[in-house]
């Protein structure tokens, strides 16, 4: 997999635009960019590239943008794109249909029909694109294309877990290696799938793996978010998302463990991360472990010794020692 980055800052503000379309048509699909936010094209990306999938972040200046029958003659990838809005507000049109976007929405749109669209942004506003190719859609193709111009709810539901599945692959690009775009591209395409299928009548279309895959994604992320909740136990996330008890142990015994086991790893790991952060040295033991969700602390030192072979207090010390010393 490929990670570049971009910035047209350094360039004259008339070769700044330019620039920028010469690497969208590259990296993604060519189009004409006109800025509406005066003189100059400050503008930056960081993209992941792997087969048939194109991840990216961007902030550039407000503008409109237009891909015309002429363009798409001249070259055409035959995939869905999928704009995250982070900051800022924006819109696409394609087939007669419009999809308006605040911060937190997202829609998609078919590289292969003409579409165009406009942005509202400050200089450090962001969104994500994410380009898949038709072909690794399980979903018809004509399912996809009645939700062009359908604006998603990216803050709640599978909407949510898809943009933060693809942030996450921001952030962590350098962290993958070619190993993982088999992995990378499962994950995305069931995340993708579930949030359109649910906006559609063909839900139960998608294969059982990926419907469970999707669902497992959802409560991962449902269970990261409310790590520092005593009351999050796995009766209470089963109703959360509708199903039932044994249903959700199944979920997690196809991956070797149980909710309970995978909820204690995670506040474990969060209480080491603050246990070994300099900037928290003065807080008490007894309060991260709280924060995480541990509120007995004796029933907290004995998981985290037998987890970290270690007690809390001493692994602090040593943690703490060896950042003076690095």
């Amino acid at each position: 997999m490929l990670v570049t980055e971009f910035s047209t800052e350094g360039l004259s503000a008339e070769d700044q635009l330019e620039c920028w379309l010469d690497l969208m048509d590259q990296d993604l699909v060519p189009t004409r960019v006109r800025s509406t936010s005066g003189a100059g094209f400050p503008a930056s990306t960081r993209t992941v590239t792997w087969d048939g999938m194109q991840v990216a972040q961007m902030t550039y200046p407000s503008l409109h943008v237009q891909r015309a029958p002429k363009l798409i003659r001249r070259s055409d990838p035959e995939a869905y794109q999928v704009n995250v809005v982070l900051d800022g507000a924006g819109a696409v049109l394609q087939d007669g249909k419009e999809a308006t976007m605040g911060a937190g929405d997202l829609s998609v749109f078919n590289t292969s029909r003409p579409f165009e669209g406009w942005r509202t942004c400050g200089p450090a506003d962001r969104t994500i694109t994410v380009q898949i190719s038709r072909s690794l859609l399980p979903l018809p193709a004509k399912t996809i294309d009645r939700l062009t111009g359908t604006t998603f709810g990216a803050r709640h539901g599978m909407g949510a877990v898809f943009a933060r599945w693809s942030s996450d692959l921001i952030t962590r690009a350098t962290e993958f290696t070619a190993a993982d775009t088999s992995t990378l591209t499962s994950v995305t395409v069931d995340l993708l799938s579930a949030v359109l299928a649910a906006h559609s009548d063909t839900a139960d279309t998608l294969d059982p793996e990926s419907r469970r895959q999707a669902l497992r994604l959802q409560i991962n992320d449902y269970i990261e978010h409310r790590l520092g909740d005593p009351t999050l136990t796995p009766t209470t996330i089963a109703a959360a998302h509708h199903i039932s008890l044994r249903t959700l142990q199944k979920l997690f015994a196809a991956d070797g463990t149980t909710p309970a086991a995978w909820i204690r790893l995670h506040r474990l790991e969060r209480c080491r991360r603050d246990l070994a952060d300099p900037r928290l040295r003065g807080r008490p033991i007894q309060s991260i472990a709280a924060r995480w969700g541990f509120t007995d602390p004796a029933h907290f030192s004995r998981v985290f010794r037998r987890a970290f072979e270690a007690s809390p207090s001493d692994y602090r010390h040593h943690a703490l020692l060896r950042e003076q010393t690095s």
